[in-house]
């Protein structure tokens, strides 16, 4: 594998990723929070930014970013509880 194909896989499985997450939390299938909505979202967030970065979209690199502080965030606090 390239890696110019392993930086495209890691887009499309990122943006598969954050829409099932979205898909499953909006028809009640999983609640905001569970683990697996957060894991999905980081995974997810993880993706684009390697995507992102290797294109230099560093905007779309800062939104995901702070899209997986704020899951691993919301991971660690409803761990907690």
């Amino acid at each position: 594998m390239t890696l110019r194909t392993f930086i495209s896989l890691a887009g499309w499985s990122a943006a598969a990723l954050i829409l099932a997450a979205y898909g499953l939390l909006s028809f009640g299938k999983i609640q905001a929070r569970s683990w697996v909505y957060q894991v999905m979202n980081i995974v997810g967030a993880a993706g684009f930014i390697i995507n992102c970065a290797y294109n230099n979209a560093w905007p779309s690199v800062a939104l995901n970013v702070v899209w997986m502080g704020i899951a691993f965030y919301a991971l660690r606090r409803n761990y907690k509880s």
